[in-house]
């Protein structure tokens, strides 16, 4: 897409995260609120998934219930109030007030994704595939969190260069790690000697063909745009790993590519990968280590009926200092029939863990938005 068009994404992006507004009432000169839904329900058959722990399972489930809403005071002053299904009731997913001074200085705070990689910001809505497939090498909305890897903070992201240079620093709350590690609170209870530092987050992003404009991303353009990326994020906190034996730092830092390219007459090709190492500081090995991830798509440009067939594979690793490597493996094709508003997904993935037995499992996915 085009800077104009990319501003405009950008502009709605401001409003309600990276979701499309369902409808939108205005109240006068730049005032209004807008509201919107989205959905992800799935049919998944797992490798002894049954009861019986041999037979493969055979379960529809509701992955995720999403109400977006977003409200414009003025042309600078927005704000975003988003949530989330989690399986038993809704909860607040994203809060934030929005200072929009100018396309390169925006200032955001509350509770939202801190910035990290491509895939984390694109989330499991705007992700080629769809579905929280990130939980392997990009581990930062796995790993806990407030609420689906959120936190609590304040964010200054802009867009300089025409467009092409995006980037995105943040102060937060943290101890969004999760697993073996403690939150402030039930470390303070438990009695563990440790600093209250908050975690720095920051993100930049080139575009070297057409501009990404805009605080979260998009993992896949559908044929969209030209699209030539390179991301690098990176997190840290003094303490940020709290135990009752002991307290350390937390960092991690990545770097993403992303290439899509239009074939005219035919349809586009993408190409995707990211590197990733999560630092723990020798405390919780089992999350410490290096990562990797990788992908292919082609989306053919012609419809059948509705949309149009976007076939894929991706491969990702996490190598745990642990000496436990693990691997999966996907494969699978998108019918897309009005972008990430609305498509089917059908992927079969197979899960290698070292000294583990193979899991694979084979999933169809609907996913609207409104």
């Amino acid at each position: 897409m085009g800077l104009k068009r990319g501003m405009l994404l950008a502009a709605a992006a401001a409003v309600a995260g990276n979701a499309y507004a369902g409808a939108t009432v205005n109240f006068g000169e730049d005032k209004s609120v807008s509201v919107g839904f989205g959905m992800r329900e799935s049919y998944t058959s797992a490798k002894n998934g049954a009861p019986d722990g041999t037979d493969r399972s055979s379960d529809f489930n509701l992955d995720s219930a999403r109400l977006f809403l977003g409200a414009s005071l003025n042309k600078n002053i927005k704000g975003m109030l988003n949530t989330e299904w989690d399986g038993d009731k809704i909860r607040i997913l994203d809060a934030a007030g929005q200072f929009a001074i100018s396309p390169e200085l925006n200032i955001w705070a509350g509770r939202l994704l801190s910035p990290s990689d491509r895939a984390n910001m694109a989330g499991p809505y705007y992700s080629l595939g769809g579905g929280y497939w990130a939980g392997v090498a990009s581990r930062y909305g796995y790993n806990g969190g407030i609420f689906r890897g959120r936190d609590d903070g304040v964010v200054v992201w802009g867009d300089v260069a025409e467009g092409k240079l995006g980037y995105s620093f943040g102060v937060f709350e943290g101890h969004t790690f999760g697993i073996g590690s403690m939150t402030q609170s039930q470390a303070k209870a438990a009695g563990v000697k440790a600093d209250d530092s908050l975690m720095y987050a920051g993100r930049l992003q080139y575009d070297f063909w057409d501009a990404e404009p805009g605080y979260y991303g998009t993992g896949n353009y559908h044929g969209g745009a030209d699209i030539l990326s390179i991301g690098v994020a990176g997190r840290y906190q003094k303490d940020g790993i709290l135990t009752v034996a002991k307290s350390g730092k937390y960092s991690s830092y990545n770097v993403d590519f992303l290439m899509e390219k239009r074939v005219k007459g035919s349809g586009a090709f993408a190409l995707e990968a990211a590197w990733y190492d999560y630092n723990t500081d020798d405390i919780i090995k089992s999350e410490q280590g290096k990562a990797y991830s990788a992908g292919a798509s082609w989306i053919f440009e012609e419809k059948a009926g509705w949309g149009k067939f976007q076939p894929f594979v991706r491969w990702q690793k996490f190598a745990a200092d642990t000496d436990i490597d693990t691997k999966q493996y996907d494969a699978g094709v998108n019918y897309i029939i009005d972008g990430y508003n609305a498509q089917v997904s059908a992927v079969y993935s197979k899960t290698r863990m070292t000294k583990a037995a193979d899991t694979d499992k084979f999933s169809v996915t609907l996913q609207l938005q409104f």
